[in-house]
C-alpha cells in the first residue's frame, strides 16, 4: 500500500495524515464542500471533494480512491466506518479496508447479535432478551422477567441514540412500537432488544487487535463513565480503583473470544461495571475517540499499526511486547452551549496548552470557522503523567491555558468535572454528571 484515501473529516482525518506521512505513504484528502478550509487538506499529497456536506456517500468515495489511485480507503471514526456494506464494497473495487473485516463489522454492528456471540464464547452480558425482541408481549414478558427498569436499545443504534429507559410496564407498552419506528427511521433498521438498567455503572472498554488468523493481543483498558447523553466527554486509563489482575483477566478472555472469531485489526469491547461485576453490551469494530490516552501509556501508535497491518497482513506485536506505564486522560472539547446544545461559529481566538504530559490533537486554527453539519467535537486533550494525581494536575493546567472563542464550548465543564472530590477519589459512574447539577 502506497496512497492511502482519509475518507473523514476533523481531527481524525489529520491523525490519519500524520500517521501516513510517518509511514510514508500518500495521502488523498476526501472533503466536503462544508470542509473546503480544513486544516489537513494542505497538508495532503491530493485532495478530491466528495460533495455537499456527507461523507457518507460510499460510491462518491470508492470513485474518488479510484480516480486518486488510491490503493487504501481509512475510514476513521463514525460516518461509514461501522458499515460492513462500505467495507465489502472498498474490497470488491480492489482496495483496501484499513479496518476490521466486513463479516465482524456486520455482527458486531447488530449489537443482538454481539450479545449472542459474546454469550456463546462466555463473555458476560447484561441480564435481557435474547436476541432482538418484536412483539410487545415478548418484551413485556422479557422486562418482568429480569426485573424493571430496563433499557431498550436500537439493534443498530450508536453515539448514544436509540436507548429509552422503563421504569414499569405501562410505560413500556405505551412507547415500544413508538421505539421500533424511530429505530428503523434513525438507523435503517427497526431491530431493537432489552437489557437491565443499572443504577450507578462504570463503563469501562478493553482495546484490542487481531492478525485474522487466531492471534489477538490486549492493550489495557479505559475508563468512559463521563458521559452526557450516552457519550463519553473524558476518558482515562488505567481505571481507577479496579485491581490489575480483573481487568487483565478481563482482556485475555476478550482476546480469546475474538481469537476464535479470527477477528482483525482494531476494535474495542465495552462493558459496564458495577458492584465487581463486568457486563458485555457492545463492540465498536473501529479505532475510538479515545485512542490517545492508550498510545500514551503504552507509546503504541495505533493508527501506524492499522496502517502497516493493512498494508502487510502481519501483527509486528506479540502480548508481552505491551508494557503499561504511568497515568492518562483525555477530556473531549466540544462547541456546546447550554444543554450541551451544538455551538457552531468562528474561532477568532486560539490559544493552546503545552508543557510536559500534554498533546492536543485538533483541527483547529485562528479564523476557522466550525460548520454546523457535523459533530461539535472541536479537540482531544490529553495529559500524561507518572501517575493519576499527576495527570489530573497537568490536565487542570492545560486546561487553564486553553482558549477557543468566541463561540461556546464545554472547557469549564471539564474543569469542574476535574475539581469534583468524587472525581479525584475514583468514585465515578454514567451518571456522574447528574450527580453535579444536584
Amino acid at each position: 500500500m502506497k496512497r492511502v484515501l482519509i475518507a473523514n473529516r476533523g481531527e481524525i482525518a489529520l491523525r490519519i495524515l500524520r500517521a501516513c506521512r510517518e509511514l510514508g505513504l500518500e495521502t488523498v484528502a476526501a472533503y466536503s464542500q462544508a470542509d473546503s478550509l480544513a486544516l489537513h487538506l494542505p497538508l495532503a499529497d491530493d485532495t478530491v471533494c466528495i460533495g455537499k456536506h456527507s461523507y457518507l456517500d460510499s460510491s462518491q468515495i470508492i470513485s474518488a480512491a479510484m480516480i486518486k489511485n488510491c490503493d487504501g480507503v481509512h475510514p476513521g471514526y463514525g460516518f461509514l466506518s461501522e458499515s460492513s456494506d462500505f467495507a465489502l464494497q472498498v474490497e470488491e473495487a480492489g482496495l483496501c479496508f484499513i479496518g476490521p473485516a466486513a463479516p465482524h463489522i456486520e455482527l458486531m454492528g447488530d449489537k443482538a447479535k454481539a450479545r449472542a456471540a459474546m454469550t456463546a464464547k462466555g463473555i458476560p452480558v447484561l441480564p435481557g432478551s435474547d436476541g432482538e425482541v418484536t412483539r410487545l408481549d415478548d418484551a413485556c414478558d422479557c422486562a418482568e422477567r429480569i426485573g424493571f427498569p430496563v433499557m431498550v436499545k436500537a439493534s443498530h443504534g450508536g453515539g448514544g441514540r436509540g436507548i429509552q429507559i422503563f421504569d414499569d410496564e405501562a410505560s413500556l407498552r405505551s412507547a415500544f412500537e413508538g421505539l421500533r419506528n424511530e429505530a428503523e427511521q434513525l438507523f435503517g433498521n427497526g431491530g431493537v432488544y432489552i437489557e437491565k438498567w443499572l443504577d450507578a455503572p462504570r463503563h469501562i472498554e478493553i482495546q484490542v487487535f487481531g492478525d485474522g488468523n487466531g492471534r489477538v493481543i490486549h492493550f489495557g483498558a479505559r475508563e468512559c463513565s463521563i458521559q452526557r447523553r450516552h457519550q463519553k466527554l473524558l476518558e482515562e486509563t488505567p481505571p481507577p480503583g479496579i485491581p490489575v489482575d480483573r481487568i487483565r483477566g478481563l482482556a485475555t478472555s476478550c482476546c480469546e473470544a475474538l481469537a476464535d472469531l479470527k477477528y482483525s485489526n482494531a476494535g474495542t469491547l465495552e462493558f459496564l461495571f458495577q458492584d465487581g461485576a463486568f457486563y458485555f453490551i457492545e463492540m465498536n469494530t473501529r479505532i475510538q475517540v479515545e485512542h490517545p490516552i492508550t498510545e500514551s501509556v503504552t507509546g503504541i501508535d495505533l493508527v501506524k499499526l492499522q496502517l502497516s497491518f493493512a498494508s502487510s497482513g502481519h501483527l509486528p506485536l506479540v502480548q508481552s511486547d505491551i508494557c503499561f506505564s504511568g497515568h492518562a486522560m483525555e477530556c473531549r472539547i466540544n462547541a456546546e452551549g447550554r444543554n450541551f446544545q451544538p455551538a457552531p461559529g468562528p474561532v477568532n481566538q486560539y490559544r493552546t496548552p503545552g508543557g510536559p504530559g500534554i498533546r492536543l490533537d485538533s483541527h483547529l486554527y485562528p479564523g476557522y470557522v466550525v460548520p454546523h453539519q457535523y459533530d461539535s467535537l472541536l479537540a482531544k486533550l490529553i495529559s500524561t503523567g507518572s501517575d493519576r494525581a499527576e495527570c489530573i494536575a497537568r490536565m487542570e493546567r492545560a486546561l487553564a491555558e486553553f482558549v477557543i472563542g468566541p463561540l461556546s464550548t464545554n472547557i469549564d465543564l471539564q474543569r469542574l468535572i476535574l475539581r469534583d472530590a468524587r472525581f479525584r477519589s475514583g468514585e465515578l459512574d454514567t451518571h456522574f454528571l447528574e450527580g453535579m447539577k444536584k
